[in-house]
């Protein structure tokens, strides 16, 4: 560790600890507050009309605005946990990419990374947001570092979780996905299966013994939630195999430069058990941005722990969010 990481590292610790011994003095960010439950959910769900198409996205509170990117093939329902305990912070924005969860896609549109990006600079135009803290977890994270790319004033902070880098994406652990989504088969003999059959769904060989630390995940209503829209219609399950397909392709390729000149703070927090991105990330994201705040390893989480550990995401947010000043952008 050099001499800069050393004292960002130092830093960061005094700054968790000072705040941590405020919010709770303050009766706010909990690890027991409740999580959204899924009629709660879809009850406060809405839609932003734009030239993408009417965006769902799900808001909790009021003042500066947080974007909260879900990861592949989930959708906004992954942050339930996160949004209450933020929302006396921030305007805790919640969206369904292009392609996932209840977001009606506009016909003729695209569901790649560069097109997500567009979606979100749409969406926070409709919503009156010029820039916000982003929060983000898989193949939401790809989108966030390229919003933070090609347009850093944007982009207030970020909070990035397990997810695609410039030297992994895709990570081999994808490729089989893919490769069945130009098929056509993904959503039917993958998430279909694990629809139909809970059980397996939990299992080493289904979506919770891969992505989730805890056996008891996914749970049943998320499993509803996250696959249910992309079920439901032979649309909605050609534009989530289109949105694996785009995956094929390394967007963050060429991005390095410009996250290492961007000014945002950065902070990162990974899962040291996932199985789809290597380990090898957490060390190249350590150098990756101008304006690093660390690294935070989690022993024994894998790739959807944000879902599973919202408590840490809100401690590890309002710390970043806290450490963030219009003077520190400008340096």
């Amino acid at each position: 560790m050099n001499r800069r990481q050393f004292l960002a590292a130092s830093g960061w610790a005094g700054a968790s600890l000072a705040l941590s011994g405020l919010v709770t003095a303050a009766g706010g960010v909990q690890a027991d507050d409740p999580a959204l439950d899924a009629n709660t959910f879809h009850g406060l769900r809405r839609y932003a009309r734009t030239a993408f198409g009417n965006i769902a996205y799900v808001e909790q509170g009021h003042g500066a605005a947080a974007l909260f990117l879900h990861g592949f093939p989930l959708n906004g329902f992954q942050w339930r946990g996160a949004l209450p305990r933020l929302a006396p912070y921030r305007r805790c924005i919640a969206p369904d990419f292009l392609g996932m969860g209840y977001t009606q896609v506009a016909e003729g549109q695209a569901v790649g990374p560069d097109d997500q990006v567009g979606m979100l600079l749409a969406l926070m135009d409709t919503l009156g947001i010029a820039s916000a803290d982003v929060v983000a977890n898989d193949s939401g994270g790809a989108v966030a570092q390229l919003l933070l790319a090609r347009h850093p004033e944007r982009v207030r902070t970020l909070l990035l979780t397990n997810c695609d880098t410039e030297i992994d994406s895709p990570p081999p652990a994808l490729l089989p996905v893919i490769a069945l989504a130009r098929e056509g088969r993904f959503v039917e003999e993958w998430l279909g299966r694990w629809h139909a059959d809970r059980t397996l769904a939990r299992s080493a060989e289904g979506i919770g013994g891969m992505c989730y630390a805890d056996a008891a995940n996914p749970s049943d209503e998320a499993i509803d939630t996250y696959f249910g829209p992309l079920l439901s219609t032979q649309q909605r399950t050609d534009r989530a195999h289109a949105y694996a397909i785009a995956l094929s392709r390394n967007a963050l390729g060429g991005t390095a430069e410009a996250l290492r000149a961007s000014r945002a703070p950065v902070r990162v927090v990974w899962g040291m058990a996932d199985t789809i991105f290597a380990p090898k990330n957490v060390d190249y994201l350590e150098a990756a941005f101008g304006n690093s705040r660390g690294i935070r390893r989690l022993v024994g989480s894998k790739l959807f722990w944000p879902e599973e550990r919202p408590d840490v995401i809100a401690r590890e947010a309002m710390v970043l969010w806290n450490t963030w000043t219009p003077v520190a952008m400008r340096r």
